[in-house]
């Protein structure tokens, strides 16, 4: 196997044992995005020869007996809204064109400080304010978009132009590209990783985390992230529940909830399918599956929106005011759209939040997780706005990719997505899992346990699916139904 396409983990043991030199590794991930990114598009900045430098100290350091942990000279690609110093935070705008980072994000300073080795910044949707990322190709099919907002992130892990990355998630920023791309993709607890050093979206809902190839990965990721930072006003003092590496074996006494409205309606055939099938998967190890009823599943869309849009104008009010043009036609209507929002419905939505959440709780003391579709549907061709359903309905493509995630924004509850199976297309299908407040484990847990029997990648014959090809001169020809929505 190419190093570039090694899991965090067998890399991490690889250079932890000798067999795999930071630097082999390193060239590696970088010849990959030399090979492919003029394609795929997934980075605004590679920092080659920074991150060449960072590997051979890293190599100098293990072999002084000074290794650092399982993060120890392993490339990474941060999104494009956080903060390393002395790289652009581009933010995907040209609002910020010139911008330097004078310090390093609270995250960033955890990676480096685990050892890390940063290759560059991962292409965002312009302020992380959308679902397509269009800068960024899918990495299974360069026709079809990669996601978002962290869309850059997803690909590049995908694609093996970077061993893990960070993103970051308001609606489903992390999720969204993650199932779409056929990664794994982690939002932890509301406050659990500090944001500051990171862009804000929504000040709310905003929220910092991994997405790598395994469940297994992202755990090691979050471990390193996680604990106070006072110059975040969110971020929690209280540790995680317990520890984040999920354990292997099965999946006895653990109770999912599988939801008998909201996550099931509107979501193509396939996706349905292959989220019930790994659903029964887990019930055979061992887990017990409990219907649920989603609370308040009317006024997600509402909550979101009513919290979001305003804070992101509030935000961007300055240059909003001063450099409109600057901005993209899609980020610069809603950013318009958030002066209509009253004071009354930014109120009215923060009281719905605490009711929802509220419910959410209760919801947890008969389930220990709760499992659905990621995304109702798998990627969409680029430039394509809107879907129709069969019962005639219809929504835009950002509206469908954020409907089944914004809730575990909304709570700010754990949410962790990883592959299940593909369509007919050969698109990845993403399943989310959603904890309790600071149980990251018990849903890593989950996941590590169903990627564990039933291989990384989901497949459908429930062995390792083939990773990406983006090296291929063509995607994919999508054969008859391969996409369910119209």
């Amino acid at each position: 196997m190419h190093p570039a396409d090694l899991t965090l983990a067998d890399a991490a043991a690889a250079v932890r044992e000798g067999g795999l030199s930071p630097v082999e590794l390193t060239e590696s991930v970088l010849e990959r995005i030399d090979a492919v990114d003029p394609r795929l598009g997934a980075y605004a900045t590679v920092a080659g020869e920074a991150a060449r430098r960072a590997a051979a100290r890293a190599e100098r350091e293990i072999a002084a007996g000074r290794y650092r942990g399982p993060l120890h000279g392993i490339p990474f690609a941060l999104k494009d809204i956080i903060d390393a110093a002395g790289l652009p935070t581009g933010a995907g705008s040209r609002v910020r064109a010139g911008h330097l980072a004078q310090a390093d994000s609270t995250v960033a300073a955890r990676l480096a400080e685990a050892g890390a080795v940063l290759l560059g910044k991962a292409h965002t949707h312009e302020f992380a304010y959308g679902l397509t990322t269009p800068q960024t190709r899918n990495a299974w099919d360069q026709r079809r978009v990669a996601g978002g907002s962290s869309g850059g992130s997803a690909v590049a892990v995908a694609a093996g132009e970077a061993t893990f990355a960070l993103g970051t998630d308001t609606g489903g920023s992390i999720r969204v590209p993650a199932a779409l791309n056929g990664t794994v993709g982690l939002k932890p607890t509301y406050g659990l990783v500090p944001r500051h050093g990171v862009v804000p979206l929504s000040w709310s809902l905003d929220h910092v985390g991994p997405l790598t190839r395994t469940v297994r990965d992202a755990a090691l990721v979050l471990s390193a992230l996680t604990g106070h930072d006072p110059r975040d006003p969110a971020a929690l003092r209280t540790p995680p529940a317990a520890s984040l590496l999920p354990p292997d074996g099965d999946l006895t006494g653990l109770r999912i909830g599988v939801p008998a409205d909201y996550y099931f309606d509107r979501v193509t055939p396939d996706v349905e399918a292959a989220v019930r099938t790994a659903l029964a998967r887990m019930a055979d190890l061992g887990a017990a599956l409990v219907e649920v009823r989603i609370p308040m599943a009317r006024y997600v869309q509402a909550t979101q929106w009513g919290l979001m849009v305003p804070e992101a104008t509030a935000y961007h009010e300055r240059t909003l005011r001063t450099v409109p043009e600057l901005y993209g036609p899609d980020v610069r209507v809603l950013l318009e759209a958030g002066t209509l929002v009253s004071a009354a419905d930014h109120l009215r939505a923060q009281r719905s939040r605490t009711l929802m959440r509220r419910a959410w709780l209760d919801l947890f003391d008969r389930v220990d997780v709760l499992a659905g579709p990621t995304v109702p549907m798998t990627a969409v061709e680029r430039g394509r706005e809107r879907v129709e359903w069969p019962d005639g309905s219809t929504e835009s493509v950002s509206d469908a990719y954020v409907r089944l995630c914004a809730p575990a924004n909304i709570t700010g509850l754990p949410a962790l997505s990883l592959p299940v199976g593909r369509d007919r297309a050969g698109l990845p299908i993403g399943m989310q899992l959603i904890g309790r407040p600071l149980d990251e484990a018990t849903v890593l847990r989950a996941g590590h346990a169903y990627e564990t029997a039933h291989g990384p990648e989901g497949a459908g014959d429930g062995g390792a699916a083939p990773r990406p090809a983006p090296h291929r001169a063509g995607p994919p020809s999508a054969g008859p139904g391969a996409t369910e929505v119209r």
